[in-house]
């Protein structure tokens, strides 16, 4: 039987455990399961970290039994498991089967870039999501401005780390850039490091520790480099990024999370070449707070912003208040996740139709049975 004293002074408290997750748990504690932090998951098994006695052990276990057609409820890293040690699937090199996981308190969401309007979770129970921008290419404002939407709407904490800062061209560069980036992420923290001198690192890892992050950003972004300085080890391969366009290659070939040294732990996922919006309009809320506040003022509640008498934003625009390539992003970004919530809804109607119909059929095969139990009663 589980032991439900050691709670208080939990193994996993370092990977994150605490009263909440313990109150969800107790249900299935009774019935003699250990909770673990998923670490990774890969092909219907997630590796999970589980108490030990007083330490903790990795354990592969099956996720057969909460498999599921919806990719935003299949089993990700980050989630809290209830494993079964002793009664599972065992077998084929398996510890346990996952029973259940727990009520994911954030989600970090993209859209898939597929045309079926289905959404993937990238990591779950996170409070800090770290978006990496390389300094050596060109800071592109509007990846910043729908990486903070989606972290915003996850329910974490957005940070944005430029790396690769000793590339930026000196202290007065670097200044500008923190600024602009700044200017696109209103009341987001905006940190410059480098994992060649080490300058930044530390600021970073006191603002990651105790807590869970999640490491974003596209090839190249140096995301790999910068885990591997956070956690102090090589936990994740390091390739150069190609000298004809400043990309790198995809060295992250899963999501992992791993214990940093000064407390917390760190998901790095993979290099994402998109990232789609995924019914984030109260991300992009707070992302574009400065344009929705200039929006309240207009004379018109419906303003679309672009001819209307009275009109705050395009005001602004005139002024030089608001960029105008802000406001443009702005538009691009609604536009983008209002056809996805479109595409959304429709989807789900039709799942309703097809569960219906699904429902008459079962309804017509029992009436059917019951009529020929009937005549067969009769006869």
């Amino acid at each position: 039987m589980f032991d439900l004293n050691f709670l208080a002074a939990h193994p996993l408290s370092a990977y994150g455990w605490d009263d909440g997750f313990a109150e969800s748990f107790t249900p299935f504690a009774e019935q003699g399961f250990v909770p673990g932090r998923v670490v990774r998951v890969d092909r219907g098994r997630v590796d999970a970290v589980v108490p030990e006695g007083d330490g903790l052990r990795t354990v592969l276990a099956d996720t057969a039994l909460v498999a599921t057609r919806d990719p935003m409820r299949v089993p990700c890293t980050g989630d809290w498991a209830v494993i079964d040690l002793e009664n599972g699937l065992t077998g084929d090199h398996l510890d346990g089967v996952v029973r259940a996981l727990l009520p994911r308190r954030t989600a970090f969401l993209r859209s898939t870039s597929s045309k079926r309007s289905e959404g993937q979770i990238l990591a779950a129970n996170v409070d800090h999501a770290v978006i990496a921008v390389s300094l050596a290419e060109v800071l592109d404002l509007g990846r910043i401005e729908r990486f903070v939407s989606l972290a915003w709407e996850s329910g974490a904490q957005p940070l944005v780390v430029l790396t690769k800062a000793d590339l930026a061209g000196g202290p007065a560069g670097l200044a500008h850039l923190v600024a602009d980036a700044e200017s696109a992420a209103p009341g987001v923290p905006v940190l410059a490091a480098s994992s060649t001198t080490g300058a930044g690192l530390d600021v970073l890892a006191a603002v990651l520790a105790g807590g869970t992050s999640v490491l974003l950003g596209r090839s190249g972004a140096g995301k790999s480099t910068l885990a591997n300085s956070l956690v102090g080890a090589n936990v994740q391969v390091v390739r150069a990024t190609r000298d004809r366009d400043g990309k790198g290659r995809h060295t992250t070939t899963t999501r992992d999370l791993h214990a940093l040294p000064g407390g917390g732990v760190l998901i790095d996922t993979p290099g994402l070449r998109g990232v789609g919006l995924w019914d984030a309009e109260g991300g992009l809320a707070r992302t574009f707070s400065d344009v929705e506040a200039l929006a309240e003022e207009c004379r018109f509640h419906d303003c679309a912003h672009e001819t209307e008498p009275g009109c705050a934003v395009q005001e602004a625009v005139d002024s030089g208040e608001l960029p105008v390539r802000r406001l443009e992003s702005y538009r691009k970004l609604l536009r983008e996740n209002q056809r996805i919530v479109a595409k959304t809804d429709a989807r789900a109607r039709a799942e309703i139709r097809r569960d219906w119909r699904q429902k008459q059929a079962l309804g017509r095969h029992m009436m059917e049975r019951k009529r020929k139990r009937g005549r067969g009663w009769q006869g």
